[in-house]
């Protein structure tokens, strides 16, 4: 993990954490509550999600290149892990050879425990740092894969989610959506496949489905992204969607930048 340690400019600390309000909403992933940000006066909380080989990796550096081409302060997370203790906690959930008997109740707490370190640790100090905050899957992630595709307690699982997070909500969530055969295209590539790549296509489909669904449910955070599409073409429709809805960020383009990279 490097991260910069280096203060923010003055102008960069200007963007500090809103004060954020909550009201009620039906079908919300954190406790039937949902979030608002005042006016934005700070840089988004963004997130990426999909299914395995949904190419949502690729955006997160594609965005992180072009924020700090423009000289925007960022950092970029990723769940599980982002932390030391959430890297260790990554390696048993994805590589450890002892993983093969875990049960989806201990999966579902070990993804708890290293988002909420993430939060408290990285996202959380950050955002009130000034930096917008890119992350390789989120809360959301739990909702579908133990959720919906593992079966757990959807109630339950919201509960946690809500404990593990406190009121770090993103603003945004891009969904890259792909069907299995482009997923499994892309994940035939020489790499280490882990644990939740190796599941079956049942199991992807669930996985699919239940995107699907969270993100009809919640439009005005979730966009959903047709991710069988050129990298280019996407990485275009993300950033006008970006603009539209923080157009705080073409505003600090000049300032000088910090970047942070889990």
């Amino acid at each position: 993990m490097d991260t910069s340690t280096n203060d923010l400019t003055d102008q960069e600390n200007k963007f500090s954490l809103s004060k954020i309000s909550t009201q009620g909403a039906v079908d919300s992933t954190r406790a039937h509550l949902y979030f608002t940000i005042d006016a934005m006066s700070r840089l988004p909380f963004i997130t990426f999600e999909g299914s395995e080989g949904c190419g949502k990796s690729t955006q997160v550096q594609r965005l992180a290149a072009r924020l700090k081409r423009m000289g925007i302060p960022h950092l970029v997370a990723r769940e599980p892990g982002g932390t030391p203790i959430g890297e260790t906690i990554r390696e048993l959930l994805q590589f450890a050879p002892q993983n093969v008997s875990m049960t989806p109740e201990t999966e579902l707490l070990l993804f708890e425990a290293s988002r909420s370190q993430l939060v408290r640790e990285t996202i959380r100090p950050a955002l009130e740092r000034g930096l917008c905050v890119i992350a390789d899957r989120f809360f959301d992630s739990t909702t579908v894969y133990q959720g919906t595709a593992r079966k757990l307690d959807p109630q339950f699982i919201e509960r946690l989610n809500a404990f593990a997070v406190d009121d770090c909500v993103p603003d945004i969530t891009f969904v890259l959506d792909v069907d299995a055969a482009t997923a499994e295209s892309r994940m035939q590539k020489p790499r280490r496949p882990d644990r939740m790549e190796q599941q079956s296509a049942e199991f992807h489909e669930r996985v699919r489905r239940g995107y699907r669904d969270l993100a009809a449910r919640e439009p005005n955070r979730m966009v959903l992204i047709d991710g069988s599409r050129h990298a280019d073409v996407i990485e275009n429709e993300i950033w006008q969607i970006i603009l539209s809805r923080f157009p705080a960020l073409s505003k600090t383009s000049n300032i000088e930048h910090q970047t942070s990279k889990i």
